[in-house]
């Protein structure tokens, strides 16, 4: 797994970012960089802003064709479902100290899937161990998430 973090502020200076980072994970060996996790230290605070980036880094992947190569997964501090309740412990699932991207192999991800029955069914054992610890614990352990 590879770690870039990002500093950067301007919406130009992201997305410039985020290209050079898919070059590299597109660019490498899979056995040297499987897969990388973007994080991002500034400029993102906002859960709205960080989603309208989101939304421009797929719209990148869909117009360079590369979405049978790569998947996104995004984390944030303040990530919420929508159409879940604000108070709902589910949202943990995808919180995170910092605005992140994780960049996956697609390839990869359908041979590890290939082997698991029920995909959904990880993210509802996630969801149940957060429900089994309780607000008070999860928060404990994710207080960026509070």
């Amino acid at each position: 797994m590879y770690y870039a973090v990002c500093e950067a502020t301007t919406d130009a200076q992201l997305k410039q970012f985020y290209v050079k980072e898919l070059q590299r994970l597109l660019g490498s060996n899979e056995k040297d960089v499987a897969t990388s996790l973007l994080m991002f230290t500034q400029g993102l605070e906002e859960f709205d802003d960080y989603l309208d980036l989101l939304d421009w880094f797929q719209q990148l992947l869909e117009q360079a064709e590369l979405t049978e190569h790569v998947q996104l997964a995004s984390f944030h501090p303040q990530y919420q479902f929508e159409g879940v309740a604000a108070d709902d412990l589910s949202h943990f699932t995808n919180r995170s100290p910092y605005p992140t991207i994780h960049l996956l192999r697609q390839d990869q991800m359908t041979k590890v899937l290939a082997h698991v029955l029920d995909p959904q069914k990880i993210y509802m054992d996630n969801i149940e161990t957060l429900n089994k610890l309780g607000r008070r614990q999860v928060e404990a352990l994710c207080p960026w998430g509070t």
